[in-house]
C-alpha cells in the first residue's frame, strides 16, 4: 500500500471536542465515528452486522457498559455523537431490522480498541477494522482485507478496480483537487481518493474503468488537505519558533491551529466560542440537577453548593468553585447530557472545571477565557503528539494527566503567564499523576473518574501558582511526555480502563455491576 503522510494533531479534532453524549469518548464517540463509516461503506443501513472484540482487548469487557455497542449501533443508524436519541440506540437498530451478532474471541489484535465488523446489505458483504484511539480518534486500518489509512477527515472516494489499479491511481494524482490517494491491494485492488469532498459519478466515470465506487464522508470537524504544514509539533520545537518567555502559549496556540485548519484566527476563536458555550451548559445542567437509571452515583453538587455558599465548607477558593463546575459536569455526562471531550469524555470537567472556576472567580471576560482554552488545546496536542489521550492505552495517567496539563496551562494563560510559564506548569501537572491508573468502579465511567477529575483540577491548580511563582519543574514538557509514553506501555492491561484491575474487581464494585445490570442497567440487559 502507499503510504499516507502522517497529519498533524488539531486542537478541535483532537484535544477539545467531539461535542458528545455518554459516558466515553472512546467508547461512545469514536465508535458512532466509526459506525457512520461502516454505513456510507455499505451504503446505507445495513441488513446484517457481525462485530468482533479481541478477548485480550479492553472491548470485550466494557464494550457493553461503556457506550461502544450504544455508540456504534447509534452510527450505523446515521446518527451524530450528540444526539440526543443514543441511550435508545440499540432498540432503534433492532426496529430497522437489523441482525446482530457480538463475537468475542482470541484475535490478537495490536491495539486495545479494535473493532471488527462484516455488514451486509442487499447481498453484498463489506468489512471494515478499525480503531478507538483516544479522545474520540479514530483510524480505519483495513477495508475488505485490505489495509488502508482512513481517519475520518478527509471525504474519501473508494474505486474497486481491476488488476492493481496503478492507471486509476495515476489518473487521480494528476487531478488538481485529491489531496492524497491510497492504492490498497492488488488484483483486484482498492483505490482511495482523499478529498475535501466526495467524487461524483460523472466524476468516477472519466476516470479509467473502476467496477464500483463507494463514499465515505468525513466525520470530523477540521478536514485535512495536500502539503499540509504547521510551525511546530513538540515544545521543544515551539520554542525555536519564537522565545516562549516572551509570548503567550495562546499565541503560539492561535498561530498552530489557523495553519493546521487553514483557517484564520477570527474562525478559529469563533469555534473555540461554541465549545465554551457547551461548557458552560454542560455546568448549568448539572447544577439544575440530573437523573439517569444506568448511573452509580446520585445528584451531589447541590449539596456542595449549597455548603459553600453558607460558608460550612473548609476555604478553598478557587478550588471549592473548580470541585463544583467539576462535579456538575461528571454529573451532566453520567446523565447523557451534552459535552465536550477535553480531551476525553472522561477527564471531560478536569481542564474546563478548573478554568471556567477561575474565570468566574477572576471575573475573566470571554476573550481570555477562549485564549486559555486555545493555551490548553496545544498542550493537549503536544500530548496527542508525544503519548496518547486513551485510557486503554495509559491508565487514567492518560485522560485526567493530560487534562490536568492542560488545566495547568489554561490557568497560568488566564493569570497573563507567559507560554513559558504555560509549559512548566503542564510539566509539573503530568509528572505528578505518572502511573495513575483506570479502573472504573461498577464498569461505568462514573468513579473513581468524578474524583480524579477533582484531583486533576487540584493538580492544575497548584501547578499553575507554582509555576507563576518560578517553581524549577526540572525536566521539560518533551521528556516528561516521553516518560508518559514508557509507563504507558509498562502498564499491565488490568490497570488499563479493562475494569480487570484495582478497585474494578473490589466486592463493593462488583455488587455495583450485578446490581445495575440486574436492573437492565447494561447493554445486554437491554
Amino acid at each position: 500500500m502507499s503510504a499516507p503522510s502522517t497529519l498533524p494533531p488539531s486542537i478541535f479534532n483532537d484535544v477539545i471536542g467531539p461535542v458528545m453524549r455518554g459516558p466515553s469518548s472512546s467508547h461512545s464517540a469514536a465508535s458512532v465515528r466509526i459506525g457512520r463509516l461502516a454505513r456510507d461503506l455499505c451504503g446505507g443501513t445495513p441488513d446484517a452486522v457481525l462485530v468482533e472484540f479481541d478477548t485480550e482487548g479492553s472491548l470485550a469487557t466494557t464494550h457493553e457498559s461503556q457506550g461502544s455497542d450504544m455508540g456504534l449501533f447509534a452510527g450505523l443508524l446515521g446518527w451524530e455523537a450528540d444526539d440526543e436519541r443514543l441511550p435508545t440506540s440499540p432498540q432503534a437498530l433492532r426496529s430497522a431490522g437489523v441482525a446482530l451478532e457480538i463475537r468475542v474471541a482470541r484475535l490478537d489484535d495490536p491495539h486495545p480498541n479494535t473493532y471488527r465488523l462484516a455488514l451486509r446489505r442487499a447481498g453484498a458483504v463489506h468489512r471494515l477494522v478499525a480503531l478507538s484511539t483516544g479522545g474520540g480518534m479514530i483510524e480505519v486500518v483495513s477495508i475488505d482485507g485490505m489495509a488502508v489509512t482512513l481517519r475520518g477527515d478527509y471525504a474519501a472516494t473508494l474505486l474497486d478496480a481491476d488488476g492493481d489499479g496503478a492507471a486509476l491511481a495515476s489518473a487521480l494524482r494528476a487531478r488538481g483537487d485529491i489531496d492524497e490517494v491510497q492504492v490498497a491491494g492488488a488484483g483486484p485492488a482498492i483505490v482511495v481518493a482523499c478529498s475535501r469532498r466526495l467524487l461524483d459519478d460523472a466524476e468516477v466515470a472519466s476516470l479509467p474503468p473502476a467496477r464500483r465506487a463507494r463514499r465515505l464522508s468525513p466525520v470530523l470537524p477540521v478536514l485535512s488537505r495536500r502539503d499540509l504544514r504547521v510551525p511546530f509539533l513538540h515544545a521543544g520545537e515551539m520554542a525555536q519558533v519564537a522565545d516562549p518567555a516572551t509570548r503567550r502559549l495562546s499565541d503560539f496556540a492561535l498561530d498552530y491551529e489557523c495553519a493546521r485548519g487553514g483557517i484564520a484566527p477570527g474562525e478559529a476563536m469563533d469555534r473555540m466560542r461554541g465549545l465554551l458555550a457547551v461548557m458552560r451548559g454542560g455546568v448549568r445542567r448539572g447544577l439544575a440537577g440530573t437523573e439517569y437509571r444506568d448511573r452509580i452515583l446520585p445528584r451531589q453538587s447541590h449539596r456542595f453548593a449549597a455548603l459553600m455558599d453558607a460558608g460550612k465548607l473548609l476555604d478553598g477558593g478557587i478550588l471549592n468553585r473548580a470541585i463544583l463546575y467539576v462535579t456538575a459536569l461528571m454529573e451532566a455526562k453520567s446523565a447523557m447530557e451534552t459535552i465536550v471531550a477535553a480531551p476525553t469524555a472522561g477527564s471531560c470537567a478536569t481542564f474546563p472545571g478548573a478554568c471556567l472556576a477561575a474565570a468566574d472567580t477572576l471575573g475573566s471576560d470571554e476573550e481570555t477565557v477562549l485564549r486559555a482554552m486555545f493555551a490548553a488545546g496545544l498542550v493537549g496536542v503536544f500530548v496527542a503528539t508525544r503519548s496518547s489521550f486513551a485510557a486503554e492505552v495509559g491508565g487514567c495517567q492518560a485522560e485526567t494527566g493530560a487534562g490536568a496539563a492542560m488545566g495547568a496551562a489554561a490557568l497560568v494563560e488566564l493569570m497573563g503567564g507567559t507560554a513559558a510559564q504555560g509549559l512548566s506548569a503542564a510539566s509539573h501537572a503530568l509528572q505528578n499523576v505518572l502511573g495513575l491508573i483506570c479502573d472504573p468502579i461498577g464498569n461505568r465511567v462514573e468513579a473513581p473518574c468524578l474524583g480524579r477529575n477533582i484531583a486533576g483540577a487540584a493538580n492544575a491548580i497548584s501547578c499553575a501558582n507554582i509555576a507563576l511563582a518560578g517553581y524549577d519543574h526540572l525536566v521539560p514538557l518533551d521528556e516528561v511526555l516521553d516518560a508518559h509514553r514508557q509507563v504507558s506501555q509498562s502498564m499491565a492491561r488490568e490497570l488499563r480502563c479493562t475494569a480487570l484491575g484495582g478497585l474494578s474487581i473490589t466486592p463493593a464494585s462488583k455488587a455495583i455491576e450485578a446490581r445495575l445490570c440486574g436492573t437492565g442497567g447494561c447493554g445486554s440487559c437491554g
